[in-house]
């Protein structure tokens, strides 16, 4: 499949570090909250193994920002999300659905305490800050909503606590998962989370001063060469081999939190407010009529741009795969599909047509790893 350039504008942003990972050899870009967002450095495959082993520097600045603040902050916050947050701390992050009116998702991100009256909600691919906006003004809430000056670097791979020490020190390694702090790098505090897309272990930087934070990515790679660090970004290998779903590939604002398998951040029983709520209860004792879950394509070599349907040996649609990669660990193509009733259990099978020919599938539980 031939490939094309993406064309870099004010409505397609660089990044701080864009120079520097060109330099580094990136050799495709996604676009991600309308800001570039590298996609592969070389091979996939030999990316993946190089994160399962060593360390790896993600430039995911595309990872942006919603700030909410004042009197209302936490009231709007707790309406946008299923997720209870009544006894949320401080120096914490919370995985947490977004739900509009209808108990449909709209964005899957990581949420941040920074304060009882301000939050940052670190957002997926969608515009969460105009859903914000208008939760905000229709509720009359006091509150500002803005997209802050934060630039995440990813910290990734086994060794990334080691080259992490080696640069903020020991205390760093007690970092408790989903857990952040400020530490010192030459004078400049930096927000640091425990927490990454990858299931390798790492850190996030939040990185608020450019200058700094650019003196940080050049630091970072001269103290990890012992590490054997190299440029990455999140692998689509590692993440569906993981069970990490992607917001507009794996699910969007047609599917609800519990045919993704949310529930665990679901909270119907307390006494929060939030969009959809109703229409979640509705869902979940009518119960579900399909469920994203793995499958194992009888193929060595997919490469998915859109979904593609699943059907028994009748022609009855099982369901539509989402995202799929061959993966050198299995030694065959895996994928993440959403899949109907009742062929949505492990050992359910059907059939896949690529290029013309049929291909087996076979229907597993997540996560593969």
């Amino acid at each position: 499949m031939k490939s094309y350039p993406i064309a870099k504008s004010r409505r397609v942003r660089c990044t701080p570090y864009t120079s520097r990972i060109e330099n580094q050899g990136v050799t495709a870009y996604t676009v991600y909250n309308h800001m570039l967002l590298p996609a592969a450095f070389g091979s996939l495959e030999e990316s993946c193994d190089h994160l399962k082993k060593n360390v790896q520097v993600w430039d995911v600045s595309a990872e942006r920002q919603v700030e909410i603040s004042g009197n209302d902050a936490a009231k709007l916050v707790q309406l946008m999300t299923c997720r209870d947050l009544s006894n949320s701390k401080i120096g914490r992050c919370y995985y947490c659905p977004i739900i509009d009116e209808n108990g449909n998702l709209v964005n899957d991100p990581v949420i941040l305490k920074l304060a009882e009256d301000r939050w940052w909600i670190s957002i997926a691919d969608s515009d969460v800050i105009f859903f914000a906006k208008g939760l905000a003004s229709g509720n009359k809430f006091n509150v500002k909503i803005f997209e802050p000056n934060v630039d995440i670097l990813a910290i990734q791979g086994p060794k990334s606590f080691d080259l992490m020490e080696k640069i903020f020190g020991k205390e760093i390694k007690e970092l408790k998962f989903f857990g952040f702090d400020y530490y010192d790098f030459e004078g400049v505090k930096h927000l640091i989370a425990r927490s990454g897309w990858s299931k390798q272990g790492g850190f996030e930087i939040y990185v608020e001063n450019t200058k700094s934070g650019l003196d940080l990515y050049d630091q970072l790679f001269a103290l990890g060469k012992e590490f054997n660090v190299k440029a990455g970004c999140p692998n689509l290998i590692e993440r569906i081999e993981s069970g990490l779903l992607s917001y507009g590939n794996d699910f969007d604002n047609n599917d609800n939190p519990f045919e993704c398998g949310f529930e665990k951040y679901v909270n119907l029983e307390s006494d929060i407010d939030f969009l959809g709520k109703e229409k979640l209860k509705k869902i979940q004792k009518n119960g579900i009529k399909r469920k994203l879950m793995g499958v194992q394509i009888d193929i060595s070599k997919i490469n998915l741009t859109k979904s593609l349907n699943i059907k028994d040996e009748k022609g009855n649609l099982i369901g539509d795969l989402r995202s799929a990669c061959y993966s050198p660990h299995f030694k065959k193509s895996i994928g993440i599909a959403m899949i109907n009733e009742p062929y949505c259990k492990a050992s359910a099978t059907g059939l896949l047509e690529i290029d013309g020919n049929l291909i087996a599938v076979k229907v597993c539980d997540l996560p593969f790893i």
